[in-house]
C-alpha cells in the first residue's frame, strides 16, 4: 500500500478535467496534505505541471506517476473550500483548479517567501533585568541601554531597539547569548494605508434602523439564512451593518463585507477601522501584490475579525464565519467575467450554507431575482424608509433635451443645470455629474461619404479621446492619433457623442476657473488613484465631481447638494433584458449622492425620453413602482427570476467555424431536452461587439427553470464539442445569468 494523491492539474482543460492520481514518494508524504499546491508530471510527454491536492488516500499506486515536489508547507485552502471549488466547477463551467486559483491572491505564486521581522524580548522578570543594566552600565553601556528600554516596552522590534539607543546589533545578539533576551520571528505584513480616508462614529440607530438590527441580529442564531435590508439611498444601511458585525464578533464569529466598486472600500475601510480597530482587512484589486497578500496571510492567522473587499473578497480565508454582507447587491460587478463566470452572491450562499452564517443582501434598488425572492417569503425583508437625518429625498427635476435642441443647446449641460451648479458653486456646495461613458466622442464620422474609424482587431468604432487626442478601442486598447480629414474622401471628420471627458471640457468652458475632478477608467489607473480623488473632492471641497458609475454608489459627501444625471436613456436601449433595471438603479443611486446631510439635496435628470416609466420611477425613488412593473414584463418573457439563462459561448478566429459550431451545439440541446416545454433554445446569436482581437464570438442560450440537468447538458456539450476536430480553433466555454 502507497500514499495516493488525488490532484487538479492547472494542464487539464474543462473537456478532460477531473481529479488525476498520483503516488506520492517517501520523502513528499509528510507534505503532501489536501490544499497544498505540487509538481507532477503530466500527459504522454509527462512535461511538468501544477496542481493542487484535493485527497490524499492509501491504495494500490501501481503504473501511477509519482509527485516530484510539494510547493507549500502548509496548505493553502481549506477542506471547505476544496468543496466550494467542485460547487464551483459543476456551477460555473470551469476546471478544478481555475476555481482554487480565483480563491487565492496572485502573490502565492509571483511573491517568494514570508516576510518576517525580528522581535526582542526580554527573558527574565523585570526587576532582574534593571539590576542586569546597572552592573552593565560601565563595561557594557550599550547593553545596559537596550535592557532599560525592554523593561519599559516589554518586547520591541530588534531594529527599532537598535536605532532608539544606537546600540549594535553584536550587544543585542550578546544579551541573547547571555540568556537575558530572546530573538524571535514573527510575520511582518505590508498594509494598505486608509488614514486619510474620511470616516465617522456610527451614532445611536434610529426607532427604525433598530428594528431592522434587532430582527437580522435575531437570524444570527447558527443556522444558515439569507435576508434582504432594502432602504432608500441615505438610511443608514452601513449602520446596521457595523451593528451586526460588533454582535458577530460579540457571540465569536467574523465577518465579511463586499462593495462593488474599489471606489467605496476607502470610506468604509476608514469607518470599520473606528469601530473594529486593526482587525479589519482589505482584500481588491488596486492593492499591490504584496498587500494583497499580507491580507491574505492576515486573515487566514486569525488576526482579522472584518474583511471588506470587492468581489474576490468573498473567497477570504476566514475561520468562524458568521456574517456575509453583499451592499448593492444588485451591482453586476459581483459577476466576473473571466474565468471562472462566478457571481459572488452564489459563492455566498454555499459559504454560508456551509458555516450556518446569515447572508445579508442590502441596496436601496435590490435586483429584481433578490427583492421577488423577499416579496414572496423565501428571504426576510427589513425595510428603512427614512433617510437617517430626517432629511427628505432630493427634489428632483427632469429636463427634456429635445426642448433644449430646440431652443439652441446643442451641448452636454442644460440650462437648468447650468443654473443649479452656479448656485452650487456660489454657495460653496458640491455638485456630482453622472454619465455612463468616458471618453469625449463616442463617434467620429465623416459626413460627406459617411467614413467611420473601426478598430481593427474588433468589430468596434473607435472613440475619441481628447485627453491624448487618439482614437481608442475600449475592447482592445488599440489606439492612433485623430485624423481631422477623412481618409476616404478627403472631407472634414466629425465628432459625435458625449463621454465624461467632453462633460469635463463643456464646464471648463461654462465655468473657467472653477476647480473638478474626473473620475473614469482613464483617469483612476494607478493604485490608490481612486482614494486620492475622493480625498482631494471631500477635503478641498472640489465644487464639480464629473464621472461614470463610479460616483453613483456608496459616496457620503455633506457638501453635495445637487447631482446632475446626463443621458438617462442612453442605457434603456442597450438589447439587455438587465437593460431596464440598470437605468433605475444607477439613477436612483445617482440621485441619492445628494442632500445626505444637513442641506437640502437637488437632482436634475436630462432625457430625450421624459415620459420614460423606468426614469419617472428613478426620479420619484420608488422602486415598489419599478418592481411591479418589472416583474410583470419578467414573467412575460420566461427571464430571471422566472427562469435560469445558461450559454455556451463560441470563439475563433474563423467565423463560419464558430458559427457552424454553435449550430451544432442547438441542435444537440433541441434533440435532448424533447418535450421540455419549459425551456427555450436561442442561438446562434452574435455578441454586441462580435469580434473582439481577431476573434469572432457567438453564444447558443438556453432559458429553463434551474435544473442540474441543464447544467450537465451543457458541460457535456463543451466537452463533446471541444474535442470535436471540425472546429478546432473554435474556444468553448459555459455561463448561467450571463451578463452580456
Amino acid at each position: 500500500m502507497a500514499l495516493i494523491a488525488s490532484v487538479a492539474v492547472d494542464a487539464a482543460t474543462f473537456a478532460i478535467d477531473k481529479l488525476y492520481d498520483y503516488a506520492v514518494p517517501a520523502a513528499l508524504e509528510a507534505g503532501t496534505k489536501p490544499g497544498v499546491r505540487v509538481k507532477a508530471p503530466f500527459s504522454k510527454g509527462n512535461r511538468q505541471v501544477e496542481g493542487f491536492v484535493f485527497a490524499v488516500r492509501q491504495g494500490d499506486a501501481d503504473g501511477l506517476k509519482e509527485l516530484r515536489s510539494v510547493e507549500d508547507g502548509e496548505p493553502l485552502v481549506s477542506k471547505d473550500f476544496l468543496e466550494l471549488a467542485k460547487w464551483m466547477k459543476s456551477r460555473f463551467f470551469c476546471t478544478l483548479y481555475e476555481a482554487v486559483r480565483a480563491m487565492l491572491p496572485s502573490g502565492v505564486w509571483n511573491l517568494s517567501g514570508d516576510r518576517t521581522t525580528e522581535l526582542a524580548r526580554l527573558v527574565s522578570a523585570p526587576e532582574e533585568a534593571l539590576e542586569q543594566a546597572e552592573k552593565k552600565a560601565k563595561r557594557a553601556p550599550q547593553q545596559a541601554e537596550l535592557l532599560r528600554l525592554l523593561v519599559q516596552l516589554g518586547e520591541a522590534s530588534s531594529k527599532e531597539l537598535v536605532y532608539f539607543t544606537g546600540a549594535s546589533r553584536q550587544s543585542l545578539k550578546g544579551l541573547e547569548r547571555q540568556g537575558l533576551i530572546e530573538l524571535v520571528k514573527i510575520p511582518a505584513y505590508r498594509r494598505p494605508d486608509y488614514s486619510d480616508a474620511s470616516s465617522r462614529a456610527m451614532e445611536e440607530l434610529t426607532e427604525e434602523q433598530a428594528r431592522a438590527f434587532e430582527g437580522l441580529a435575531a437570524l444570527m442564531d447558527g443556522t444558515a439564512r439569507a435576508a434582504l435590508l432594502r432602504g432608500v439611498t441615505g438610511s443608514g444601511k452601513t449602520a446596521v451593518y457595523i451593528r451586526l458585525i460588533a454582535r458577530a464578533i460579540e457571540q465569536g464569529g467574523r465577518a465579511i463585507a463586499l462593495v462593488p466598486e474599489i471606489a467605496l472600500t476607502p470610506q468604509l475601510v476608514a469607518t470599520f477601522r473606528l469601530h473594529f480597530g486593526d482587525a479589519v482587512a482589505v482584500l481588491h484589486s488596486s492593492l499591490t501584490q504584496a498587500e494583497r497578500l499580507d491580507e491574505w496571510r492576515r486573515i487566514r492567522d486569525g488576526l482579522v475579525n472584518v474583511v471588506v473587499g470587492t468581489r474576490s473578497a468573498v473567497f477570504a480565508p476566514v475561520e468562524g464565519l458568521k456574517l456575509l454582507i453583499i451592499d448593492e447587491e444588485q451591482e453586476l460587478t459581483y459577476k466576473s467575467e473571466m474565468t471562472p463566470r462566478y457571481h459572488a452572491r452564489d459563492v455566498a450562499k454555499f459559504l454560508c450554507a456551509r458555516s450556518g452564517a446569515l447572508l445579508l443582501l442590502g441596496s436601496a434598488t435590490p435586483s429584481v431575482e433578490t427583492n421577488y425572492l423577499a416579496e414572496t417569503g423565501r428571504y426576510p425583508l427589513f425595510r428603512l424608509e427614512k433617510r437617517y437625518n430626517e432629511m427628505t429625498l432630493p427634489e428632483v427635476v427632469i429636463v427634456d433635451m429635445r426642448a433644449e435642441l430646440k431652443a439652441g443647446n446643442g451641448g452636454s449641460v442644460s440650462g437648468r443645470l447650468r443654473e443649479e451648479l452656479e448656485k452650487n458653486i456660489a454657495r460653496g456646495e458640491q455638485s456630482i455629474l453622472f454619465i455612463n461613458r468616458r471618453g469625449t466622442n463616442n463617434l467620429v464620422s465623416c459626413p460627406e461619404c459617411g467614413f467611420m474609424h473601426s478598430c481593427p482587431n474588433c468589430s468596434a468604432r473607435l472613440v475619441y479621446h481628447g485627453a491624448n487626442g487618439r482614437l481608442m478601442c475600449h475592447y482592445c486598447g488599440y489606439s492612433r492619433p485623430a485624423e481631422r480629414t477623412c481618409p476616404e474622401c478627403g472631407g472634414r471628420m466629425k465628432f459625435f457623442g458625449t463621454g465624461t471627458q467632453k462633460v469635463e471640457d463643456e464646464l471648463e468652458e461654462l465655468f473657467p476657473g472653477v476647480p473638478m475632478l474626473r473620475m473614469d477608467a482613464d483617469s483612476v489607473s494607478a493604485a490608490n488613484s481612486h482614494d486620492e480623488i475622493l480625498s482631494e473632492f471631500s477635503k478641498k471641497k472640489i465644487p464639480i465631481l464629473v464621472g461614470t458609475q463610479m460616483v453613483t454608489k456608496g459616496l457620503n459627501f455633506d457638501d453635495v447638494t445637487l447631482v446632475g444625471v446626463l443621458s438617462a436613456d442612453q442605457m434603456l436601449y442597450s438589447g439587455d433584458w438587465r437593460a431596464q433595471e440598470r437605468t433605475f438603479s444607477l439613477v436612483t443611486q445617482a440621485v441619492g449622492r445628494s442632500g445626505r446631510a444637513q442641506k437640502a439635496g437637488r437632482a436634475v435628470i436630462q432625457t430625450f425620453t421624459p415620459d420614460n416609466e423606468v426614469i419617472r420611477c428613478a426620479a420619484a425613488q420608488d422602486y415598489d413602482a419599478f418592481y411591479r412593473s418589472e416583474i410583470k414584463l419578467r414573467e412575460l418573457s420566461g427571464t430571471p427570476p422566472f427562469a435560469e439563462q445558461y450559454a455556451v459561448f463560441a470563439s475563433g478566429e474563423d467565423e463560419d467555424a464558430v458559427v457552424a459550431c454553435c449550430r451544432e451545439i442547438k441542435a444537440a440541446f433541441l434533440s435532448s431536452l424533447g418535450d421540455n416545454s419549459a425551456a427555450r433554445v436561442l442561438g446562434p446569436v452574435p455578441a454586441a461587439v462580435v469580434r473582439v482581437q481577431g476573434r469572432f464570438r457567438y453564444r447558443v442560450y438556453v432559458d429553463t427553470a434551474p435544473d442540474p440537468a441543464v447544467r450537465g447538458l451543457i458541460a457535456g456539450a463543451i466537452r463533446k464539442y471541444s474535442k470535436d476536430k471540425r472546429f478546432r480553433g473554435v474556444a468553448l466555454f459555459g455561463d448561467v445569468d450571463p451578463i452580456d
